[in-house]
């Protein structure tokens, strides 16, 4: 099982970067997982343009990300709130991959996590980065987990200080993972379960 980390926020000391490794390290204790980084700066997108995109095509650094995204299996990704809201970068990274045919994100099993300096824990955000990927059909588990006063919540080896909280973060990943694993997905089963229902209707009311 190919999983992708990524934060997508370009700050060096990012408070969501320093997230992203320790769920690495999580993911990375799950059966049989190929766990990658990604650095979000590895992939410089210009802002959206529709002229660029007609004039120069897909920017090559859209092309290498979706390359990783459509090669993993899985994809855990902690962002950052800007005012109360998505990231601008993860929003233009989003709206690149939108102009991809197939959109890479279709289908993809998808964790949101994050970190904020505010009470909040980036929830607001989260909630917001959820409506883009819903709407490219990405798959994104239900749960959630965000750490709150981010500057405070880290130690001197960049993990969470709460070993409640680090404990809770890396169940949340196992369990996302154990879910993402399942080769049907929700509407597969409903489908099976409507199948059985007009099965079972036909043999007790037969035409």
């Amino acid at each position: 099982m190919k999983i992708l980390c990524f934060a997508p926020v370009l700050r060096k000391g990012s408070f969501n970067k320093k997230l992203i490794r320790i769920a690495k390290s999580f993911a990375e204790e799950f059966p049989g997982a190929e766990v990658e980084l990604c650095e979000f700066n590895e992939f410089p997108m210009p802002i959206y343009d529709g002229d660029l995109e007609i004039e120069q095509g897909i920017p090559e650094a859209v092309n290498k990300f979706a390359k990783k995204i459509t090669a993993a299996d899985a994809i855990i990704i902690s962002s950052p709130e800007y005012n109360g809201s998505i990231p601008g970068p993860f929003k233009n990274a989003i709206d690149w991959l939108s102009r991809l045919k197939p959109v890479p994100l279709e289908a993809k099993q998808i964790l949101l996590i994050g970190a904020s300096i505010s009470q909040f824990a980036a929830i607001k955000g989260n909630f917001h980065s959820r409506v883009p990927l819903h709407v490219l059909k990405s798959f994104v588990y239900p749960d959630y987990f965000g750490v709150a006063f981010a500057e405070t919540a880290f130690d001197k080896d960049d993990q969470l200080k709460d070993e409640k909280q680090s404990d809770r973060l890396r169940k949340l990943i196992l369990s996302f993972l154990q879910y993402a694993s399942r080769t049907e997905t929700p509407f597969d089963r409903l489908g099976e379960f409507f199948e059985e229902q007009k099965h079972s209707h036909n043999e007790k009311h037969p035409h």
